[in-house]
């Protein structure tokens, strides 16, 4: 379902694909995060998507009071907190997407698919 609001022009919907492209880019300017990752269907195995297709890896749900709810699929960077990326990666997303969209982000759930060594 897609988000949206009522204007004195007309209505204004925001696809879920926009939002989820938006915390993808807002998510990847986070420190210790590598990329987006996706899970193959055919091997099982995990992994980092291109810029190209970070969509792949967020998954948004959005409500008839355009409530969000924001799933991402990453990868970290070997060495780092994982939970100070997961608090850096929330407030992040939170502020661009209630700012852009005027949606309220109800949640956010951070699935670690796996640590990369960075050069």
């Amino acid at each position: 379902m897609n988000g949206g609001f009522h204007t004195d022009n007309g209505t204004v919907i925001i696809d879920n694909k926009v939002i989820a492209r938006m915390a993808g880019l807002s998510a990847l300017e986070c420190f210790g995060i590598v990329g987006m990752a996706a899970l193959s269907r055919s091997d099982g195995l995990v992994k980092l998507l291109t810029r190209n297709s970070i969509t792949k890896g967020v998954k948004v749900d959005t409500d008839d009071n355009n409530n969000v709810t924001i799933d991402f699929h990453v990868i970290i960077a070997y060495g780092v907190a994982i939970s100070a990326v997961a608090d850096n990666l929330i407030s992040n997303v939170k502020y661009i997407i209630e700012n852009a969209t005027g949606f309220k982000v109800k949640r956010i759930n951070i699935f670690v698919e796996g640590v990369r060594v960075i050069d």
